[in-house]
C-alpha cells in the first residue's frame, strides 16, 4: 500500500468547512490502496472549535503533531474578538476601527503568506526524519493557510518525492486578499510565492474550474478539479412544520440578498397563510447590517438564530428544512467560488434558492442537477413567483426536490478521483 504524507493545519477539533475536505479523504484512502499519514499542528489556535467532528478520525491512521507558534495568540492581546475574527478569514464589510487596520496591516504584510508561516522551518526539519525512516515518496499540502504549500516546497527541495498542491481556495485571488492593507511590496511578495509553489509542485488540485483556468496561466503544471462533496445521510428525519428557509454559515454584508428579502416582505403582506408560516433560519454567525435588513422588511419576527452548531446537528438543520439558502457575493471573483456547503446541500434533498453572481459555478451544479432555482442578486420579481410556487406545494405536503447526477460528489467518489491522480505518472 503506497505512503502518502498529508500536510494540514486545519484538523479536527477545528470547525468549519475546511476541515472536512481532508478529513473525508483519509476516511477512504486505503480503500484505494493508498495509506495516508497525517501531519498537523500540536497546539493550534482555531477561531471555530466543533468537538464531534473528532469522532470521525479514522482509528488506524497515523498523525503526526508538532508545535506551532501562533502569532494570533499575542495580537489577542490587543483584541481577542477582532484577532479570533481575523484569524477565521471573517473581515467585516464596515469601516474597521484602528486596532483592526493595525491587525489587518501586521497580518497582510509582516506574515506572508500568512499568520501560520512560524511553522514552516520546524516543519520541514521533522518531517525530512519522517519522510526518510518511513519511505514515503508523494506528500500533499493542503491549503489555506497558504504557508503550509512552502513546506511542502522545501521538502521538495531536500527529497525524492512527488508533491501535490491542493487549494481548497485561490491564493492571490481570493476575495478578502484585497482587504489586508497589502503595500505594493506584499502583493508582489504573494504573486511571486504563488508562481513558485504553481511552478515547484508536480501535481495541483483545486475545488473549482475557474480556479484552475486562473492557474494554467501561471503553470504548465498537472491540474485537476477535485470539488468538495458530502458524505452518507443519516436516516429518516422529521420536516420542520414550519415553511422553513434556512441558511447555514456566516452571512455577512456582501452576501446580504436584499431581493429575497423584499419578495418575502410582499409574500407576507399578501398572503396571511405565508405570513403565519414563514420561518427564516440562520446557523452561523450574521452581520448586523443583514439583521437590519431583514427588520426593515419587517421580517424580524420570522428570525431564528441558531448560532454556530456542531457539523452533525448542521446536517440535521438541513434536512428538516423546506428550503436550503446559498448565498455568493456579487462580483466577477466569485463566480468561481463553490461553497462547500453545496454539496451538504444536494445531499440533504431539499430545493436550494441560489442568489450569486452570473456565470457562477455554484449556480451551475444546482442547474444541472435539478436540486433548485438560481438567481441574481435583482431578480426580486423571478424570486417571488418561485418561493410562491415553492410555498404551494409545502402546504400540499409535495415540496420535494428530484435532483440528478449528484452521486459523483460523494465523499468516497471524490477519494476514488484524488487516488487515481495520486497513482497517475504526470511524466
Amino acid at each position: 500500500m503506497q505512503k502518502v504524507l498529508v500536510i494540514a493545519y486545519y484538523w479536527p477539533p477545528a470547525g468549519g468547512p475546511g476541515v472536512q475536505r481532508w478529513l473525508k479523504f483519509v476516511k477512504y484512502l486505503k480503500d484505494f490502496g493508498i495509506e495516508p499519514v497525517v501531519y498537523v499542528p500540536e497546539n493550534p489556535n482555531y477561531p471555530i472549535v466543533d468537538d464531534h467532528l473528532a469522532h470521525e478520525i479514522p482509528k488506524d491512521i497515523q498523525i503526526l503533531k508538532q508545535p506551532i507558534v501562533e502569532p494570533y495568540k499575542w495580537a489577542s492581546m490587543l483584541s481577542k474578538k477582532k484577532t479570533k475574527t481575523i484569524s477565521s478569514g471573517v473581515i467585516q464589510e464596515k469601516e474597521p476601527s484602528f486596532v483592526e487596520k493595525l491587525l489587518l496591516w501586521i497580518r497582510g504584510n509582516l506574515f506572508i503568506p500568512d499568520a501560520r508561516k512560524l511553522w514552516v522551518k520546524p516543519s520541514i526539519t521533522y518531517l525530512s526524519e519522517v519522510i526518510e525512516e518511513q519511505g514515503i515518496q508523494t506528500i500533499v499540502t493542503t491549503g489555506p493557510p497558504h504557508s503550509v504549500h512552502l513546506i511542502g516546497m522545501g521538502l521538495k527541495k531536500q527529497h525524492q518525492i512527488e508533491w501535490i498542491a491542493d487549494f481548497r481556495d485561490p491564493w492571490t485571488t481570493i476575495g478578502y486578499h484585497s482587504k489586508l492593507r497589502l503595500t505594493k511590496a506584499s502583493q508582489r511578495k504573494h504573486k511571486e510565492l504563488e508562481y513558485i509553489v504553481l511552478n515547484t509542485s508536480d501535481k495541483i488540485i483545486v475545488t473549482s474550474n475557474t480556479t484552475k483556468q486562473e492557474f494554467e496561466k501561471i503553470t504548465a503544471k498537472p491540474i485537476r478539479v477535485i470539488t468538495n462533496g458530502f458524505d452518507d445521510n443519516l436516516g429518516e428525519i422529521q420536516m420542520d412544520g414550519l415553511f422553513t428557509i434556512s441558511h447555514i454559515g456566516s452571512l455577512l454584508t456582501r452576501r446580504n440578498p436584499k431581493s429575497l428579502w423584499k419578495a418575502l416582505q410582499e409574500l407576507t403582506a399578501e398572503n396571511e397563510a405565508f405570513k403565519k408560516q414563514l420561518r427564516i433560519q440562520f446557523a452561523g454567525v450574521v452581520g448586523e447590517e443583514v439583521l437590519q435588513s431583514v427588520k426593515a422588511c419587517g421580517l424580524e419576527n420570522c428570525v431564528v438564530q441558531l448560532g454556530y452548531l456542531p457539523h452533525n446537528q448542521i446536517l440535521e438543520v438541513q434536512r428538516k428544512s423546506q428550503l436550503l439558502l446559498l448565498l455568493e457575493i456579487d462580483s466577477e471573483e466569485t463566480k468561481g467560488i463553490i461553497p462547500g456547503k453545496l454539496f451538504e446541500y444536494l445531499n440533504a434533498k431539499r430545493p436550494i434558492l441560489a442568489i450569486g453572481p452570473r456565470e457562477w459555478e455554484g449556480g451551475t451544479i444546482i442547474s444541472e442537477t435539478n436540486s433548485g432555482a438560481v438567481f441574481t442578486p435583482g431578480d426580486s420579481a423571478a424570486l417571488k413567483n418561485v418561493l410562491l410556487d415553492w410555498f404551494e406545494l409545502y402546504q400540499k405536503g409535495a415540496l420535494v426536490v428530484n435532483s440528478t447526477g449528484i452521486e459523483k460528489y460523494h465523499r468516497r467518489e471524490l477519494t476514488r478521483a484524488l487516488a487515481n491522480y495520486i497513482q497517475w505518472e504526470s511524466s
